[in-house]
């Protein structure tokens, strides 16, 4: 399992590459970057806390079910699927009415979203895991 420090420096960095690309990404659309800045800060500050509390919920679910917290490719996709759906019913109102869109447009903004998001966390946690691989305590002769 992860130490708690380790998970704030994953849910940190996370949000902190996100939103800079993402801020990057509506600007192309037309969109002031420092009016989706601030939508981009809020939402990320409740993903974060939102990360914490899910990464520590699914790594117990895979410990309890799978008796490891080595996630396969199943997991990691599943993984980023729950953890997206999480945050979509909060924030369709929210691009809806911060951006002022109708809520179909917001919904539409918000799949985009979840689909960057998911590639990217997809990619994100693989290489996380990959730089800060969990150590496993050794079995004892």
């Amino acid at each position: 399992m992860r130490t708690a420090a380790d998970r704030i420096r994953h849910a940190i960095a996370f949000e902190l590459i996100g939103l800079i690309l993402i801020i990057g990404i509506m600007t192309q659309f037309g969109f002031d970057a420092a009016h989706t800045g601030v939508l981009g800060i809020a939402f990320s500050l409740l993903a974060t806390g939102w990360n914490y509390i899910y990464n520590v919920w699914f790594d117990k679910a895979m410990q309890k079910w799978t008796g490891t917290t080595n996630k396969k490719q199943k997991h990691r996709i599943l993984h980023a699927l729950l953890f997206e759906l999480g945050l979509l019913w909060v924030t369709i109102p929210v691009i809806a009415w911060w951006l002022n869109l109708s809520l179909w447009n917001a919904f539409l903004m918000d799949i985009g979203l979840v689909l960057f998001y998911l590639v990217y966390a997809y990619v994100y946690n693989l290489a996380y895991d990959k730089l800060f691989p969990v150590k496993t305590p050794q079995a004892h002769a």
